[in-house]
């Protein structure tokens, strides 16, 4: 390999420059997700962005709470572009998610053939199952923009395995094949950003076809960046001891751990609630927006709150 290219500079410079033109476009995109109120990490924008640029799939794990579904509504808006959401539940299967055929304009046109005496029934076959008798779901519909739309397929671990397998063809190709009519793939592809709070395990055929990240709570500084962006009517004394509070909250053993989502809720019940600074009552008294079971709430009324709070006051964050 030679030490300098066409261009009179060392590869090496090359390689470097390059570089930096890519750091600055990962920075740019975490600005504009931003500018929407939406902060993430180096590590979160760095995959989205090549999530962007290979045109994979991103796969998003991690707690309920955190932001995963928030980014793709986000990424729709940044692009400036459709989203198109399917969310996931047992059961779910093809016709809700991707296509089925108007069985009503079927018989419609059945009865129109029999009225006119048609005894042509491959004719008849064909008429019942070409393109204008699809009722296009959220996935085919993602196939068929005049402009590469955002697909979130939501908490994706609820649904069955073997809606999985159904998936694995459009992730590959962006295609639906539809065995009455053809395959049907898409000029603009969508961005697709599926989401799971791995209440079970996504096979791995799945996941290889996506690029994949964890998004964990966020730390402290991290967190009070984002509340101040959605609670902005909260005081920047309570939203810190909230935050503080909430970080602390996370290291004991509950059964749901409170997501950001819980953090932001919970400043604005202060808010409306006039607490200028954390105190046990008004913990207790609002436990139930930031934990969702009885179980967690009792805990930490019977003493995890009180000592969390007291541990503020030693770190004089609650004074």
């Amino acid at each position: 390999m030679p030490w300098f290219d066409g261009t009179g500079f060392p590869p090496i410079f090359c390689l470097s420059q390059q570089g930096t033109i890519i750091i600055d476009a990962i920075k740019q995109l975490q600005e504009q997700l931003a500018t929407r109120e939406y902060v993430c990490d180096d590590r979160l924008a760095t995959v989205l962005y090549l999530s962007r640029q290979m045109r994979r799939p991103l796969f998003l794990e991690g707690e309920a709470g955190v932001g995963k579904t928030e980014l793709a509504k986000v990424l729709a808006e940044v692009e400036d572009t459709q989203l198109i959401r399917l969310q996931c539940y047992e059961g779910l299967g093809v016709a809700e998610a991707a296509y089925e055929w108007n069985a009503a304009r079927q018989l419609m046109e059945i009865r129109m053939a029999e009225a006119a005496h048609v005894t042509d029934r491959d004719a008849i076959s064909r008429d019942l199952y070409r393109r204008e008798m699809l009722i296009e779901r959220p996935l085919l519909q993602a196939l068929t923009q005049p402009k590469s739309p955002v697909l979130l397929i939501d908490e994706l671990d609820r649904a069955d395995e073997p809606f999985e397998a159904y998936l694995l063809e459009l992730l590959a190709e962006y295609q639906i094949t539809i065995p009455e009519l053809g395959t049907i793939k898409a000029m603009y592809p969508p961005m697709v950003v599926i989401t799971s709070n791995r209440t079970r395990e996504i096979r791995d055929a799945l996941k290889r076809r996506c690029l994949y990240h964890w998004v964990e709570f966020p730390d402290a500084r991290r967190e009070l960046e984002i509340v101040r962006r959605k609670a902005p009517t909260a005081s920047a004394n309570l939203s810190t001891q909230a935050v503080e509070f909430v970080q602390r909250l996370r290291t004991v053993e509950l059964y749901k751990l409170p997501g950001v989502a819980e953090t932001i809720d919970w400043v604005n019940a202060l808010t409306a609630l006039n607490v200028l600074a954390l105190d046990p009552d008004s913990v207790q008294d609002t436990l139930g927006v930031l934990l969702k079971y009885q179980e967690d709430v009792e805990r930490v009324m019977e003493g995890e709150g009180k000592r969390i709070i007291d541990e503020l006051k030693a770190a004089a964050i609650i004074r």
